[in-house]
């Protein structure tokens, strides 16, 4: 019988406990396992290096490890996919794609804005790919017969922007498609139930829930995660298996968290919209007749990530200095609140121009809403708008 979700995130990779006798996910660290059967292990060790998911033995921690296996089974079950494979970060779990596709990836098609660090690592071509920049209309008219990806965020980094999945996928065709999911979480949105091919998200974020994790992983067909995991096995990336410990505690949360942090978000982005000093409000839902639509075919909720508009640089900093109890700080998905200048921070190393025509100003700051008491969070960002208006008023 087919679960659902609020039962899938609690027991989804702990399938096997009661017959272990433990009730708590177990963690082996081990680095390297015992090889009594030489036959065995070497048997092990090609089956690793092809691409497998499992085999006798895990020979060696960088090949596979037990406790990582078990986060892959609960995020592909959670997100409807093959198989998954976790990586030591979300930039490492790109740059395996990337690696994954070969020749036939050397042509990147991306919808902008991305996160800053995909998106730099897509326009400096480190990794021996071309990229083409284009609006989420604009897709089909940039593919070539060497594209090997299409890739966008959505809801997207840092304003939150939604992208019609099933839009893209369309123009795509026959190139795969690969949507970073992380501000959604399998709880608001399911990339390949729209015809995606794999989906990224940074586990640091809402899959940890607890800002004491760095992650990533892909969700993905069974063939093309056998080539993600022989790139993970040249390039070292393996996820860390107490990392992997986190997110499956992290996981059994997910729908409530995701849940109580989108309540407090509506709350708030509402409270902005009529705040005189807020030049705008982004955030899923809030956006016009198109991106309403969007968010009611392919999402449950518009989440708890949001974006608002101040009216200089200079005005959100001071802004952020009187903050008292949501914290300044780069990544989103904890429990408690954090915010932070995208332009100064995670956009700083996109290009200018770029930042400019997809709406990241210097003004704008981005707010990943946690579970703490929406009334309080109100208060601290009443009092904080209040002490960055001050000194324009003296000036005045």
């Amino acid at each position: 019988m087919k679960q659902r979700m609020a039962t899938q995130v609690v027991h989804a990779g702990r399938e096997d406990l009661c017959s272990l006798g433990v009730h708590v996910t177990p963690i082996d660290l081990s680095s390297t396992y015992p090889t009594p059967d030489p036959d065995a292990a070497a048997a092990s060790l090609e089956a690793f290096v092809g691409g497998a998911e499992n085999a006798v033995n895990p020979v060696y921690a960088r090949l596979h490890n037990p406790t990582v296996a078990r986060f892959e089974r609960a995020l592909a079950t959670l997100e409807g996919a093959d198989q998954a494979v976790a990586f030591g970060s979300g930039m490492a779990a790109l740059t395996a794609v990337l690696l994954a596709l070969g020749d036939r990836g050397k042509h990147v098609v991306a919808v902008r804005p991305l996160y800053g660090g995909t998106d730099h690592l897509l326009a400096t071509g480190l990794l021996g790919t071309e990229v083409s920049f284009v609006d989420a209309d604009a897709v089909a008219a940039a593919i070539r017969p060497d594209t090997g990806l299409v890739m966008i965020e959505t809801p997207a980094n840092p304003t939150v922007e939604l992208v019609d999945i099933e839009a893209i996928v369309q123009q795509a065709g026959s190139v795969p498609v690969l949507v970073d999911s992380t501000f959604a979480t399998p709880i608001l949105q399911r990339p390949l139930e729209l015809g995606a091919t794999m989906v990224l998200h940074s586990a640091t974020k809402f899959l940890g829930g607890h800002g004491d994790v760095v992650a990533g992983v892909v969700a993905c067909g069974a063939e093309f995660a056998g080539k993600l995991r022989q790139v993970r096995i040249l390039t070292g990336a393996i996820l860390h298996p107490l990392a992997a410990f986190l997110l499956l505690r992290g996981l059994s949360t997910l729908r409530l968290r995701v849940l109580a942090a989108q309540e407090n978000a509506q709350q708030l982005a509402s409270r902005l919209a009529r705040h005189p000093q807020i030049a705008k409000v982004h955030y899923p839902g809030m956006g016009g007749q198109r991106q309403s639509a969007i968010l009611n075919r392919q999402m449950v909720g518009p989440g708890s990530v949001l974006a608002f508009e101040m009216h200089s640089g200079a005005e959100a900093d001071r802004m952020l200095r009187a903050l008292r109890l949501i914290t300044p700080a780069v990544s989103l998905g904890s429990v408690d609140s954090l915010i932070q200048r995208p332009a100064a921070l995670t956009h700083r190393i996109v290009d200018a121009q770029a930042r400019s025509e997809h709406g990241i100003s210097d003004g704008l700051l981005r707010m990943s809403v946690g579970i703490e008491d929406a009334e309080d969070l109100w208060a601290d960002l009443a009092q904080a708008l209040q002490a960055a208006e001050a000194p324009m008023a003296q000036a005045a």
